[in-house]
């Protein structure tokens, strides 16, 4: 059996509890969505606690009558046929509730700014690339949620040699914040007449989306440029490509955003700034709390090779769990499941056993 800190879950209970009274007593509007909110994401752990606590007391019943010498036997037979039953039932609660105590992420619920760029290979890359990202628009397509393309740079023969997209929906950084790192393809391009198979690459990042709340830009700390394509003899057409530059000083990090509205892209650029800047200050509140890192699934650093596709064999590995599928074909259609669950498990499993060392 699984020990759990009862005193943690007692505490959840009774935190439950005194929202429930508090929000029966109709407080006002604000405090009420905040209790609500708070009410809504603690009642899957409640629900598993008392279904734990009411198997429990079923578990001691039943072994108090097979202790019983005076208990007759057709009741003894049923409560010896019924004890494994509860005692799976404890086993399979006990590990939902010690996966629902884990620490969390507070970035999980975000929505996340997906950028995917062309590594080596040149055009191979490039449609590389391209591939990985119809990938994530079919799994998005799957779980419901909404990708919008923020600018692409196209490749000379197709895909991209970069392109960000904004990714909304509920749990997105949850389930794609693992798909940072370096993707390889081993395949045979169409250009190449000889049939050899070439090895190229794609850098995945996902960064949680910030809200202006959680990263503060001042405008000090900010140099924008802004920037128009000319028409024909020299003369600022309206309709043509406007750019923006922003470049934040204290970083050093820059932000280039070149759509058809001027405004529009300000605004994009502001957006996957701030993106970045909160996952600059995530990496370093990790790196503070652990220089190993052990928190994270593989090391974190996106230079690492995280997965291979390999065409000729169909199949699909992800080096940071030794995951290996040979179901390459559904996997480029969107199918991630298989392997994001794993990679969640894996991680869930890291920090259990490091809450266990710390314990």
């Amino acid at each position: 059996m699984i020990a759990l800190p009862r005193d943690r879950m007692d505490q959840v209970v009774k935190r439950f509890e005194m929202l429930e009274a508090q929000m029966a007593a109709g407080p006002n509007a604000d405090a009420y969505v905040k209790m609500a909110s708070e009410y809504s994401d603690m009642q899957e752990i409640v629900g598993k606690i008392r279904d734990l606590r009411e198997a429990e007391q079923e578990q001691a019943d039943l072994e108090a009558m097979l202790a019983d010498k005076s208990t007759d036997g057709e009741m003894r037979e049923l409560a010896e046929a019924d004890l494994p039953e509860v005692e799976s039932r404890i086993e399979a609660l006990q590990h939902d509730i010690q996966i629902l105590l884990l620490p969390k992420d507070a970035a999980d619920e975000k929505n996340a700014i997906l950028e995917i760029r062309a590594g080596t290979g040149g055009d191979e890359a490039a449609l590389f690339a391209g591939d990985l990202f119809r990938m994530y628009e079919r799994y998005a397509a799957l779980k419901g949620w909404r990708v919008e393309v923020v600018s692409t740079s196209d490749g000379e023969v197709g895909g991209f040699k970069e392109i960000v997209a904004s990714v909304s929906g509920k749990g997105v950084f949850a389930h794609m914040k693992f798909e940072s790192g370096v993707h390889r393809v081993q395949r045979v391009p169409d250009t190449e007449a000889s049939g050899r198979i070439h090895t190229s690459a794609a850098t995945v990042a996902v960064l949680p989306e910030a809200e202006e709340v959680d990263i503060e830009i001042r405008n000090e700390d900010i140099r924008i440029d802004t920037m128009r394509a000319s028409g024909a003899g020299g003369q600022h057409v309206n309709t043509t490509d406007s750019a923006v530059r922003i470049t934040h000083i204290p970083s050093g990090i820059v932000v280039v955003q070149a759509e058809k509205s001027q405004h529009q892209n300000r605004a994009r650029a502001m957006q996957i700034l701030r993106a970045r800047l909160f996952d600059m200050e995530r990496s370093k509140a990790d790196e503070e709390r652990s220089e190993s890192r052990r928190l994270q699934v593989g090391s974190g650093d996106r230079s690492e090779r995280i997965r291979t596709y390999n065409f000729p064999q169909g199949r699909v590995t992800d080096h940071r769990i030794n995951l290996t599928l040979y179901k390459l074909d559904r996997v480029m259609e969107g199918e991630l499941d298989e392997i994001v669950d794993a990679l969640i498990a894996d991680h869930q499993s890291k920090l259990m056993a490091d809450m266990k060392s710390d314990g």
